[in-house]
């Protein structure tokens, strides 16, 4: 192969995507809708509140309408002494959203029933409300019945919150605060981008070798070059096409959010405390983290203490390094794969069965990689990280966790290694199947290439 040829070929696949619309498009597209999934939750939850609700409560309990108290959403009124089945008639002339009908006490489960009568389904925000209110006070009354003075904070006084301190030492014994749930979110997050960059821009590649061989462009390009420069010319090329669009996406990203933070305000983007809250409740289920934890890692000094001492110590030189290695050799070997069922094929509907021996390991890689922080030493895991086909994935999610620098090495090698011989034998197959046309390609088609000299 002659490197002046693959310089060409690179040259004109990054040149010739660089400019298309689709490019541009997507290269501003996309960090726009990032930055929107970042901001958006907060504005969503910010502005989607009741207000203004008109509720009745006829409470035949004797014990709840005291802890129904008015707020900015929900007007409470005390209509106990009307009957159920008049209000029932007159709801609509009353202007009422909602009519709440509390039972008497159950003595013997020491309990009361709740009943809501609404011309709409209530709102989640509403129904909790009044839950949570008639909770407080059953609790309440079922304290009171022990005749216990003081047991309400006896009770509250012997309630444990016990939070627990992480530390890491280093070789020198010297201890430094952690927080796990950081290093639980980096490793997602950078399972998820390289998954999601591995299979997109492989799959451009095998795309761009159908689009050449139904046109029959292929056929001008091979007589000027070997096959097999093409193939690599061509995968070289889109990987730079690949970093350039990312490393856009996160400038763009961070210039966005940054500035939409600076415009609003990071408090009024944050809502109140109980939106904070709806918020932790909906993110801190992933993971297996709690809610009390994600708060106590945002708002309790020492718990920020122990994020910011996180992400100072994290060796961020190592992980943009590995991240753009394992990126690298991860996309060669798998654009190498798609490349050559690209040239076994003139149309991507021919694809589907080819491409499954390749995207089982990549679908692999990615669930064990979402589930590493439970277990980073286990043993699928870390077999996962040193099988090549799964590697790229699962080792980028075991780094935050710390990985010694043997497997660091051995790894990579391994990951080398393995792109090497399948470059070979998937450039065997492109230098046959990129000329061939009006057959069907099968696995024994591509067995019979591949013991070809």
């Amino acid at each position: 192969m002659k490197l002046r040829n693959i310089g060409i070929i690179i040259s004109r696949e990054y040149l010739t995507r660089v400019k298309k619309k689709s490019f541009l498009l997507t290269t501003f597209l996309v960090p726009v809708l990032f930055a929107a999934m970042c901001i958006l939750p907060s504005v969503i939850m910010f502005m989607a509140k009741d207000k203004g609700k008109q509720v009745a409560v006829i409470d035949q309990s004797g014990i709840v309408m005291p802890y129904l108290e008015d707020t900015e959403a929900v007007d409470y009124t005390d209509c106990s002494t009307e009957p159920v089945d008049s209000m029932k008639v007159r709801f609509e002339s009353l202007g009422l959203d909602a009519l709440v009908v509390i039972s008497p006490i159950d003595t013997a489960q020491r309990t009361v029933s709740v009943v809501s009568y609404s011309v709409k389904p209530l709102s989640m925000e509403l129904k909790e409300g009044v839950q949570s209110k008639v909770d407080d006070a059953v609790e309440d009354y079922r304290i009171a019945l022990y005749e216990v003075s003081d047991l309400k904070q006896i009770m509250a006084d012997v309630k444990s919150d016990v939070s627990m301190t992480t530390y890491t030492l280093d070789e020198s014994g010297e201890e430094k605060i952690t927080s796990s749930e950081v290093y639980m979110i980096i490793s997602m997050v950078l399972s998820i981008i390289i998954y999601m960059f591995i299979a997109m821009f492989s799959g451009m590649v095998m795309q761009s070798v159908i689009e050449e061989k139904a046109s029959r462009v292929v056929e001008v390009l091979v007589s000027s070059v070997k096959a097999t420069e093409l193939m690599f010319g061509k995968i070289i090329g889109v990987a730079c096409v690949a970093l350039t669009q990312f490393f856009l996406w996160i400038l763009l990203t961070l210039v966005l959010v940054g500035g939409f933070s600076a415009v609003a305000g990071f408090d009024s983007l944050m809502g109140d405390s109980a939106q904070t809250e709806q918020m932790l409740e909906m993110t801190g289920s992933m993971g297996g983290v709690s809610v009390e934890e994600m708060a106590a890692m945002t708002q309790d000094s020492e718990g920020m203490g122990a994020v910011l001492s996180t992400l100072k110590d994290i060796n961020w030189v190592q992980m943009i390094l590995a991240f753009v290695i394992y990126f690298a050799l991860g996309y060669l070997l798998y654009a190498s794969f798609f490349a050559a069922i690209g040239s076994a094929v003139e149309n991507e509907a021919d694809t589907n069965q080819l491409q499954m021996p390749v995207t089982i390991p990549l679908l692999l890689a990615f669930f064990v990689a979402l589930y590493a922080f439970n277990a980073p030493d286990s043993p699928i895991v870390w077999w996962c990280s040193m099988i090549p086909f799964t590697s790229p994935i699962v080792m980028l999610a075991r780094i935050p966790f710390g990985v010694p620098g043997w497997e660091l090495a051995l790894s990579v090698v391994l990951l080398a290694a393995t792109f090497a011989g399948c470059a070979w034998l998937s450039a065997k197959i492109y230098k046959i199947g990129i000329l061939m046309f009006g057959k069907k390609t099968t696995f024994k088609d591509l067995w019979k290439w591949l013991k070809q000299k």
